[in-house]
């Protein structure tokens, strides 16, 4: 992380009172991103991805908790905004393109009259002009002919065309920032693909800074950066997504590698990896690694040890005792 990072995330807690105690649902995430850049979050359900990107944008359920040191995008200061400012921020300098498609739109609304909200709401531009803006991003995410589209409503539409207006009115304000939560994970393969095209050549035309979260490392492999991965409400390793893909230095990016089929390397049959037993549970305290009861290189001192996310010399950051000196030389 660094100073002049456009996103800068440091020590975001989230919680939830529950009856059996405390859900820490996201512990002590730290990470940021340069300008222009595409961080992947990548882990399993129920890692903390989408509540990260959830209280980035300030959109947790009203019986979440959220702290943090640093949350910072461009040069507002969330944390120290009220709910009034953050309603302002959201759509205009950042915008969220959520994994469901079917059920993001309005089902009541025609696609023109909730794209023209959009820009009603944060621009001021008159009603007429903002159909006309509506009617151009559409042919620009590729929906011809969109005059016609204007005036149907979100059920008249397939998943791939609904997730092209999503992403057609989350740009219409030109946003700094995009959060792009597993916006491909409802859509069949040939379809991701054009979405995730899209949604790449819009980034490179308009200079926007991305989070994508995903599970897939595939998708991880086309479009990122750099790569954050989350295990048990924790970042456990981030990285180049070159470093990370090459070269995982954290047990549990090592065990979501060896679950990926490698073209020209995994045989026809072969079993694929697994992580053996479950995830801990979020309720509260952890006590050293989270990943320790599932990690073939534990030691005891994993059970109780400081496990922060700590900075190597190439930059990289891991939270892991062992990693890289002498992890996988170890039976």
């Amino acid at each position: 992380m660094a100073e002049d990072d456009f996103v800068l995330v440091e020590g975001l807690n989230i919680n939830f009172a529950i009856p059996g105690g405390t859900l820490h649902a996201v512990r002590d995430a730290s990470f940021g991103i340069a300008k222009g850049e595409t961080l992947c979050i990548v882990g399993e359900s129920g890692s903390g991805k989408s509540m990260t990107a959830l209280g980035l944008m300030g959109l947790l359920p009203s019986n979440a908790q959220r702290s943090a040191r640093r949350l910072r995008v461009g040069g507002h200061d969330l944390m120290a905004m009220s709910r009034q400012q953050l309603s302002d921020l959201r759509g205009s300098e950042m915008a969220m393109i959520f994994q469901e498609p079917m059920t993001s739109l309005n089902p009541c609304y025609t696609v023109g009259n909730q794209m023209a909200e959009t820009l009603v709401r944060h621009r001021g531009v008159p009603w007429r002009s903002a159909l006309i803006t509506a009617r151009d991003w559409l042919e620009r995410v590729g929906i011809p002919p969109s005059a016609g589209r204007l005036d149907q409503y979100p059920h008249q539409l397939s998943g791939g065309l609904r997730q092209r207006v999503m992403i057609a009115m989350m740009l219409m304000c030109e946003p700094k920032l995009i959060i792009a939560d597993e916006p491909t994970t409802a859509l069949d393969v040939t379809i991701q693909a054009q979405v995730l095209h899209l949604l790449a050549r819009l980034q490179r035309e308009m200079g926007i800074t991305m989070i994508f979260i995903t599970h897939d490392l595939g998708v991880v492999s086309r479009i990122a950066d750099r790569i954050a991965v989350m295990y048990a409400g924790q970042i456990v390793e981030t990285g180049t997504t070159r470093e990370v893909l090459t070269d995982a230095q954290h047990p549990y990016t090592r065990g979501l590698l060896d679950c990926v089929p490698v073209p020209g390397k995994t045989q026809r049959g072969a079993a694929l990896g697994t992580i053996p037993g479950t995830v801990p549970s979020l309720i509260g305290r952890l006590d050293g690694c989270g990943f320790a009861g599932r990690c073939r290189h534990a030691a005891p001192a994993c059970l109780t040890g400081l496990t922060a996310l700590a900075e190597r010399d190439n930059g990289r950051q891991v939270r892991c005792l062992f990693a890289p000196a002498t992890l996988w030389g170890r039976a």
